[in-house]
């Protein structure tokens, strides 16, 4: 081609959740690409930040946003940007983005869809697989997030021939310096970076803490994130309940993640459903001893006693029984975080991320348009 290849990334302008953080990244990584031109179209909620939005603009990306009142109103705003813009490709990232954003692909006439799925459990209505299942016939590549992501499509009848695994990968860069923090220098604290959700099993880690003082353990908890404020309310009030105040802190958003966990000796993630969760990798980054739920996404990522420990999902007794051997086998912890370490290192990379969707996308400009 003698122009750059369009791709619009459509995502929802929610901020916490991992399938915007990855559709910035790829919209970002273009920016140095001469070859590729990247357009972010973030579909409003009530929370979304404007300033974040203007961040975003000062850096350089290219943001637009749609309506997000209602679905016609998201398909017709997006389909006056698709008309305007006339992308090669559209990548609808996430459940129910990639719906709307998949339907005003095809009345602008984008000649090649992709569907981004970031979670190996979503809220499919009879009704809403029926559509997706009708839209897969008419997209390029259906992408997981993960391996366990790609199967769980695979199940819900999705065309193997077209549905593929692309990791995710975080920028590695902040956390340069976590050799030079020794695990067993750092406080024995254990941290979760999450959002409070229904997905994230906040209240589990908590009951796991206040097992853990049981056996004579009282490690700080620090919770990072925002999310809905009905499931932080029922997390503080646990911790009221079982009289933790003392070791559990509601840290809200925080900005410089990388420094929290590299002063932390364990990262959890406590969750009932993942895709491939970006902070259980930042975790390992880190040089964390990281600690997940036996669910697909985290099971692709944490080798059991090898670079971290897996626990049973709404389980407290599982999870102490992780939380207890994280605290008390000094060396066993270290050799885990260090392999874990290495892993982020070597297989999860933003860079490696990036050129796995920049080679996507100009395999589909061999392709005929669907």
């Amino acid at each position: 081609m003698t122009r750059p290849i369009r791709v619009l990334h459509f995502v929802t302008g929610g901020f916490s959740g991992g399938a915007t953080q990855v559709a910035i990244k790829l919209a970002r990584a273009v920016t140095d690409d001469t070859q590729i031109d990247a357009l972010l179209v973030l579909r409003r909620k009530r929370y979304t930040d404007p300033e974040r939005i203007s961040e975003l603009q000062r850096g350089g990306l290219a943001v637009r946003t749609v309506p997000g009142w209602s679905h016609l109103a998201t398909i017709i705003a997006l389909w006056k940007i698709c008309r305007e813009y006339r992308p090669d490709i559209l990548v609808a990232h996430g459940f129910s983005e990639h719906l709307w954003g998949r339907y005003a692909g095809l009345l602008a006439g984008v000649p090649r869809l992709v569907h981004v799925e970031h979670n190996s459990r979503e809220r499919y209505t009879r009704w809403r697989l029926a559509q997706a299942r009708w839209l897969a016939r008419r997209t390029a590549r259906i992408v997981g997030c993960s391996e366990g992501v790609r199967q769980a499509l695979l199940a819900l009848g999705f065309p193997a021939e077209r549905t593929i695994a692309i990791d995710n990968g975080v920028e590695l860069a902040p956390f340069a310096t976590a050799a030079d923090h020794s695990l067993l220098q750092r406080e024995a604290s254990i941290m979760m970076v999450a959002r409070f959700g229904q997905q994230k099993d906040h209240v589990t880690l908590i009951r796991a803490l206040a097992e853990l003082r049981n056996r004579g353990l009282t490690p700080k908890l620090k919770l990072a994130g925002g999310g809905k404020a009905r499931h932080r309310k029922l997390a503080e009030k646990v911790v009221r309940e079982l009289q933790l105040q003392d070791q559990v802190e509601f840290m809200g958003l925080v900005r410089d993640v990388p420094t929290q966990l590299m002063r932390s000796r364990v990262a959890v993630l406590s969750s009932r459903y993942e895709g491939m969760p970006l902070a259980l990798i930042e975790g390992m980054a880190a040089g964390c001893l990281v600690i997940g739920t036996r669910v697909p996404g985290i099971r692709e990522i944490i080798d059991p006693s090898v670079n971290g420990l897996l626990a049973e999902p709404d389980d407290p007794l599982s999870l102490a029984d992780a939380l207890e051997y994280a605290l008390r086998d000094d060396a066993s912890a270290i050799r885990m975080a260090h392999a874990a370490r290495q892993q982020a290192l070597s297989a999860f990379s933003l860079e490696r991320m990036n050129a796995d969707y920049a080679a996507l996308f100009r395999e589909l400009m061999t392709e005929p348009g669907l």
